[in-house]
């Protein structure tokens, strides 16, 4: 396998962990706020597939022709990162496959090599290359599917990539709380001792 369909693998599997969280979660659990800045799933796939669409359009003179009110100049800030409820799931998820679909057709298309332009990255910067984009977006999406990761662990106590993750221990919800306990004992005993 060479660099690019590396990389390219990488990303598909990224995008496959941030959607799956959304898995058999109520429209409420999908699209609440579970972090003081708002964090939330549903808005965490909006968010990826909204800038995967620039990175991997406008920045390779692609453009998807979709428009997205939320990056309007007058558009709220953060309009990306959550869905009112006038935006459905389907309509969320229809723009994700959009996006990764319109994506993978870029990075089929192009040499690694391939010049791009960032416009909304500083002068210095904005010069890129295919190769770079993908190992942003692999990081982007890798770091909003962490993200994701600990909200739906907060939602329904799922932890893992999918049901029966072999790097997740078998616990029942006891011998979990045991375990918490004792990681929260080991931190006050060494703030005690700083």
């Amino acid at each position: 396998m060479d660099d690019k369909a590396t990389l390219h693998g990488y990303l598909r599997l990224r995008r496959a962990d941030l959607l799956g969280k959304l898995d058999g979660l109520s429209e409420y659990d999908a699209r609440r706020p579970m972090t003081p800045t708002g964090t939330n799933l549903l808005g965490l796939v909006k968010h990826v597939a909204s800038v995967e669409l620039g990175y991997f359009g406008e920045t390779f003179g692609r453009p998807s022709g979709r428009e997205l009110p939320w990056f309007a100049e007058d558009a709220e800030p953060d309009a990306d990162l959550w869905v009112p409820a006038s935006e459905s799931r389907a309509e969320i998820l229809e723009l994700h496959h959009f996006s990764a679909n319109h994506s993978d057709a870029t990075i089929e298309a192009l040499p690694l090599d391939a010049p791009g332009v960032v416009p909304w990255w500083s002068e210095e910067k904005r010069n890129v290359t295919l190769h770079q984009i993908l190992v942003h977006m692999c990081v982007e999406t890798a770091r909003h599917a962490g993200h994701a990761d600990i909200i739906r662990e907060l939602i329904d106590a799922t932890a893992g990539q999918r049901p029966g993750d072999p790097n997740i221990p078998s616990r029942n919800s006891e011998e979990w709380a045991a375990h918490r306990f004792r990681i929260e004992e080991a931190a006050l005993e060494a703030d005690l001792h700083r």
